[in-house]
């Protein structure tokens, strides 16, 4: 492309120009030198972004010369770049700047493309723009708007800038991930101009390049981790833990490579990762939250809660630290990787968190004691206020809220306060009485229409069987509390609360709630939603447990319904068919008990494990009644109904 003419410059301002713009280069140098941080540094970034945003202005006041382009586009990169350095938001958006720089280019040279886009406008500049003294500030240039384009993820520009910056041909290839490889690769293979002693830089282009190659492969490796192609993003993040970067970043990549490393089944792998992002930043605290769950798990539970043990004094003694790269380096890695994958992986946990996560791991492990006083104090703590504190969300480690009460009655009952459980429940069924949504009316005007609910409608009737769980749960434990304390009436009434519930609620006058239950989810959420289950494993264990109590006050024919309900509702539940057989004895039907009996005992194995493995299934807070509703053995009863086969001439091992 020809020069455009009659656009000159007198040589007396492109002089001033000149010398101004070295006069800044040369304060930023020495501010660098003397090593001056924190607001020190912040303000002369501020000052130098203005210096050179003033004289940028003065220049492009007058009409786009050759002889002052070179010296205008340096200024313009240095402008940019303290641009970035002063404000974490100034990578988004397009770089307006640039465009402004490339239109002037195309001015000079008597063209114009005001229409182009970003893309098409560099292609037109690079093709046709051939004036040597442009090639080199072009090239930084270049290599800047990579920098706008990676922070936004946008790789396909990128690499196709670079072929153009590097005059390579396109490869062709159409797979996504060798157009990622080959960005790395044009990014490596660009050829960073020198550094004009006229025309001096605030940052290298060499520096920058190491930064590109870096943020690339930082980007692609959350990319393939997020699309599960671990493999793949192992290679990439490891080429990023290679690269240029500050010790903060350099820690953030060592945890995303423990994740992917996990993620693969390779846990002794993913430890070693995290335990080198914690040396190379002792700061970089979702090391070691993710640390602790490798160790859960491995089954390691005594390292995990020294992990957990650690991480909430850390996050006790100290708020998550700022970025401590150095404010000299105006464009880094920290400010060009933004990923909802890396906010994810790098979220810091709030420190009443990792005190419930102490105490759910306790109280799983049996260490009930040290559970009790981890949930008395994050019970304090949702007293002060916590729920304003911690966004319950899904990446959040806290349950509801009133299934952290449940679990709390849980440890109480285990540690024999069964008084403080009582009256943890009492708090559960009393707050969600409140909350439960009557549904009475959405219910017939479904069964009227017939057709799906709205997602509103949806999302209510799942918000109702949770509060029908919880409140279910809570007299649930109350009755089991009362049982232990040897006071079955109290229990028999909390136990049929628990089952009465969601009759009352629902509008049902007769009829099982299994029926109920089934009603109210049939028309609009699936069947098998966990509160479902859960409401099932409730209502067995409210059957058993008042059976159980039924018996101890010698009424023998309500604890036999009770128990045949149950095994409606999970035929062949080894605790419901063992209590079927004891309340059959006990009202002399030996007949009918010893049948059920000898069924009981031929059943396989694995029937018997079935309900271990449905406990593991189950809420933590229903393990202590699931523990609680298992049939004692009974040695007596056995014996009994082997003497009572062998005298009507039936053999017992038969």
């Amino acid at each position: 492309m020809k020069r455009r003419r009659g656009a000159v410059t007198e040589p007396g301002c492109l002089q001033a120009w000149t010398a101004e713009s070295q006069a800044l280069a040369d304060r930023w140098r020495a501010a660098w030198s003397s090593g001056q941080g924190g607001a020190a540094a912040a303000s002369e970034v501020r000052r130098q972004r203005g210096g050179f945003g003033e004289l940028l202005l003065r220049m492009q006041g007058l009409p786009a010369a050759l002889p002052a382009l070179p010296l205008e586009l340096t200024i313009l990169y240095n402008s940019l770049l303290f641009t970035v350095g002063s404000s974490d938001s100034a990578m988004e958006g397009e770089a307006e700047g640039i465009r402004q720089g490339l239109l002037r280019v195309l001015e000079s040279c008597g063209a114009c493309g005001q229409d182009l886009s970003m893309e098409e406008l560099w292609q037109k500049v690079l093709q046709e723009v051939t004036v040597q003294e442009l090639q080199a500030p072009l090239q930084r240039l270049g290599a800047l708007q990579a920098a706008w384009w990676l922070s936004a993820s946008r790789l396909g520009p990128t690499a196709s800038l670079f072929r153009l910056l590097g005059h390579t041909k396109d490869s062709g290839g159409g797979h996504c991930i060798k157009k990622e490889n080959e960005l790395l690769s044009l990014l490596k293979a660009w050829r960073a101009p020198a550094e004009d002693i006229s025309l001096p830089l605030v940052q290298s282009a060499e520096d920058l390049k190491l930064i590109l190659c870096t943020t690339a492969a930082f980007l692609q490796g959350l990319q393939e981790l997020e699309a599960g192609n671990f493999p793949t993003a192992l290679s990439l993040l490891q080429e990023a833990a290679g690269g240029f970067c500050s010790k903060r970043v350099l820690a953030q990549i060592y945890t995303c490579l423990g994740c992917c490393a996990q993620r693969m089944g390779k846990p002794q792998t993913a430890l070693q990762h995290l335990k080198r992002a914690l040396q190379v930043d002792f700061q970089c605290l979702p090391a070691l939250s993710h640390a602790a769950a490798v160790y859960h798990e491995l089954g390691e539970t005594d390292t995990e809660l020294q992990a957990l043990g650690l991480l909430y004094e850390a996050l006790e003694i100290n708020a998550p630290a700022a970025a401590s790269s150095s404010p000299y380096f105006l464009i880094q890695t920290e400010l060009l990787v933004h990923s909802p994958i890396l906010s994810s992986l790098l979220r810091y946990r709030h420190p009443s968190e990792v005190k419930y996560l102490l105490a759910q791991r306790c109280l799983q492990d049996g260490r009930v004691t040290e559970a009790v006083e981890l949930y008395l104090d994050f019970l304090a703590l949702l007293q002060e206020g916590l729920q304003q504190q911690v966004p319950l969300d899904h990446r959040s480690a806290l349950p509801r809220i009133p299934e952290v009460f449940l679990e709390a009655a849980s440890a109480f009952e285990q540690a024999g306060r069964l008084q403080d459980a009582i009256t943890v429940c009492e708090e559960v069924i009393s707050r969600t009485t409140d909350l439960i949504p009557r549904m009475s009316r959405v219910e017939e005007r479904l069964e009227q229409t017939r057709c799906p609910s709205s997602g509103a409608e949806l999302s209510q009737q799942k918000e109702t069987l949770c509060c029908l769980t919880w409140r279910a749960a809570g007299y649930l434990n109350q009755g089991w509390a009362w049982a232990k304390l040897g006071e079955s009436k109290e229990a028999i009434t909390q136990f049929s609360s628990c089952l009465l519930t969601w009759l009352s609620l629902l509008g049902q006058r007769r009829g099982c709630v299994e029926d109920a239950v089934s009603r109210c989810v049939s028309l609009s959420v699936p069947a098998n939603l966990p509160e479902v289950e859960v409401l099932r494993k409730i209502r067995l264990l409210s059957l058993i447990g008042r059976g159980t109590q039924f018996l101890e006050l010698g009424k023998h024919k309500e604890a036999l319904l009770d128990f045949q309900h149950g095994l409606r509702i999970s035929p062949g539940d080894p605790a419901a068919a063992s209590y079927l057989v004891q309340a059959l004895w006990k009202l002399d039907r030996k007949q009918d008990a010893a049948a059920h009996w000898q069924k009981v005992s031929q059943s396989p194995p694995g029937d018997n494990g079935q309900q271990e493995g449905q406990g593991r299934l189950c809420p933590l807070y229903l393990e202590w009644c699931q523990q609680q509703a298992k049939f004692p053995h009974s040695a007596s009863l056995d014996r009994s109904i082997r003497d009572f086969l062998r005298a009507t001439g039936r053999d017992p091992a038969r």
